[in-house]
């Protein structure tokens, strides 16, 4: 929500090499968090309760890099939607769509979001559970609310955490996430946790990380007090013709009428019903690659982490998991990035070559990165840390050459 913890796993985008976590004044740190017991007391935070999980914590400095880090904000949109939007997670939802549909179906009925679009959030979010994060919720938000940029924002979610303890919806230990704080299947933050979590498996507890159907339920809210308009789509890919030179972009709203006036078509070529909906003409990679008609639905979706790559890939992925095709115009690449299982593939050859990467596990970190620039070199390619298809085939196509030994980095 904040933060996507699974693309911020999975990004492929160049990093330099981790340096070693910030040091901090630890006199300013112990005035800081006795600032936030003062404010805490004042909110009905008992002292007991804050010095248990707040004055023991010891500050990770290593969050204060992550600030500035989104991938939905620096990664090309066809690296962001490789990993996202592959044939894996499109089974993987295709399994769950199955197998919860009667939670699903009740979810719609309540809320009015259909189940693909449900299960698109939980996939890209938390690949369906598998990856919540392993961060612990109160170390993160306890050093940001002390340290770096946006403080103030950062105590209000510590707060927001203490109540989620105090209340016995989640206990402390269960509470670990991305390092900003999201957390559960489907990564809310602690503040939207307490506005919008819903109860749906009648326990007595909202409970996003133990209970699926309490997880589903709460994401279908969200998008309803968002603004979801049941039965309306997100959006569509369309045709733009050579000859537009309109405005363009995700706020510029506009009837039907008006693109279709500018010769805008479905992508297939044939036209568009020129009803009352406003809509906004988004091409998320300029002219030269798919563009979108997209509706009140996609702000919807947005909102929920603002970036259009992360509205894209859960507006795709939903499409999929309806059955319908993938794009039908590509990404202005010619060099495009991988599936997981192609990262995996990457990964096995990396370790063929003696690189010391980990765990072949789909995810782009530090060790492999730096697995890639050597190889990159080795090849006279420019040695950015990318994983591509064209290094992919490039390794595939040359013998295996041991590298030399080298000292471990973090993944």
């Amino acid at each position: 929500m904040f933060s996507n913890l699974l693309v911020l796993a999975m990004s492929a985008a160049p990093q330099a090499s981790t340096p070693p976590p910030p040091a901090y004044d630890q006199a300013a740190y112990r005035r800081c968090v006795d600032s936030l017991q003062a404010r805490a007391g004042r909110e009905g935070i008992g002292s007991a309760l804050f010095d248990r999980h707040v004055r023991t914590v010891v500050p990770d400095t290593s969050v204060l890099r992550l600030l500035d880090s989104q991938p939905e904000f620096k990664t090309p949109i066809w690296d962001y939607l490789a990993g996202l939007v592959d044939e894996e997670r499109v089974a993987d939802g295709r399994q769950m769509l199955q197998r919860h549909a009667d939670v699903l179906s009740r979810v719609e009925a309540a809320y009015g979001v259909d189940p693909a679009t449900v299960v698109a959030v939980w996939g890209v979010e938390s690949d369906f559970g598998d990856t919540f994060g392993k961060r612990p919720l109160l170390q993160s938000l306890t050093t940001l609310s002390c340290m770096g940029r946006r403080q103030d924002f950062f105590r209000g979610e510590l707060l927001a955490t203490l109540r989620i303890i105090r209340d016995g919806d989640v206990t402390a230990d269960k509470l670990v996430g991305s390092w900003a704080g999201a957390f559960g299947h489907t990564q809310f933050i602690p503040s939207t946790y307490r506005r919008l979590a819903v109860d749906f498996d009648g326990d007595g507890r909202r409970d996003l990380v133990d209970s699926i159907p309490d997880a589903l339920a709460s994401t279908a809210n969200y998008l309803k007090r968002a603004g979801w308009r049941t039965g309306e789509p997100w959006g569509y890919e369309v045709a733009v013709p050579a000859r537009f030179s309109g405005a363009h972009g995700r706020t510029r709203r506009q009837p039907l009428s008006h693109w279709v006036g500018q010769g805008i078509t479905r992508v297939d070529g044939s036209p568009i019903a020129p009803d009352g909906r406003r809509s906004a003409l988004v091409m998320p990679a300029g002219r030269d690659g798919p563009a979108f008609l997209v509706f009140r639905n996609f702000d919807a979706i947005y909102s929920y982490n603002a970036a259009e790559s992360y509205a894209f890939a859960i507006a795709l992925l939903s499409e999929r998991l309806r059955g319908r095709p993938g794009l039908v115009r590509d990404w202005p690449t010619d060099d495009p990035g991988l599936s997981r299982l192609q990262r995996r593939e990457l990964q096995q050859l990396l370790l063929d070559r003696g690189h010391d990467i980990g765990e072949i596990d789909g995810i782009v970190g530090g060790n492999t990165r730096a697995a890639i620039v050597l190889e990159q070199q080795r090849l006279g390619r420019p040695p950015d840390g990318r994983a591509s298809q064209g290094l992919l085939r490039a390794l595939k196509a040359t013998r295996p050459v041991p590298a030399a030994p080298a000292e471990p980095r973090t993944r």
